[in-house]
């Protein structure tokens, strides 16, 4: 009997983790991993499926090989200065495993060329990554760490004409949330799309690459049209 295959399957979406102490009065007294739930809904609900990715450097090799696309998730971390010859700023907050760990995966993955896209921290070390450097403490006045909810828009942004991001998102505004305290200062290698009304580099682009896109906004938690947007030329780019 002849059985019918089922359509090609859905790609593959590592999504990197956080990592907290545990302690008494959290999730777990011990050491554990965390994502927030609209990380992995997002990719889903765009045809993905999302795979959530701890720490292990000892088989990145592997673990990109089983792969379809890469998502650096963003974190109350920050990347070692160290990284882009900087000394420490007093308000950075580095997290040298975590940040071990992503790059290794993100030099895999841009070795490979699957498509990667950095959200918030995972912009920034997108942005190192391509020879770039941070803004290590953003003035306050500017607004970057907005005081309503993440669930609501923080600012517009400007997507720049004639790049990858202004063809997936259609539109050249994006209304998008603010959560950072750092930022990006040089983008090294990778082309701006898009900025704040202050000038704050919002989103870049390895134009190099086949999909290696970095947002310093959030966009799971879907504010704008245009984060669906993402989502899904990130799903159709690592369609197996």
């Amino acid at each position: 009997m002849i059985r019918c295959m089922s359509a090609i399957r859905p790609p593959l979406i590592g999504l990197t983790l956080d990592l907290d102490s545990g302690g008494e009065g959290k999730f777990s007294r011990y050491p554990y991993h965390a994502l927030r739930e609209n990380y992995l809904t997002a990719v889903s609900e765009a045809g993905g499926i999302p795979v959530c990715l701890g720490y292990d450097t000892k088989n990145i090799n592997h673990i990109i090989q089983h792969l379809d696309g890469l998502i650096i998730t963003g974190g109350d971390f920050d990347v070692d200065p160290q990284l882009y010859n900087e000394a420490p700023h007093p308000r950075t907050k580095p997290f040298p495993k975590r940040t071990t760990a992503e790059r290794a995966l993100l030099q895999h993955a841009l070795h490979k060329d699957i498509p990667i896209l950095g959200i918030c921290g995972g912009m920034q070390l997108l942005a190192v990554e391509a020879g770039g450097s941070l803004i290590q403490h953003l003035d306050p006045a500017l607004g970057h760490e907005q005081p309503n909810p993440r669930h609501e828009v923080g600012h517009p942004i400007s997507v720049l004409p004639n790049t990858y991001l202004s063809k997936i998102v259609q539109s050249s505004q994006m209304s998008v949330n603010s959560s950072h305290h750092q930022a990006v200062k040089n983008s090294g290698s990778a082309r701006i799309s898009a900025l704040a009304p202050d000038g704050t580099i919002e989103a870049i682009e390895l134009i190099e690459k086949r999909f290696a896109i970095g947002v310093q906004w959030h966009p799971e938690f879907t504010l704008d049209p245009g984060d669906r947007r993402l989502y899904t030329a990130l799903i159709e780019a690592a369609a197996p």
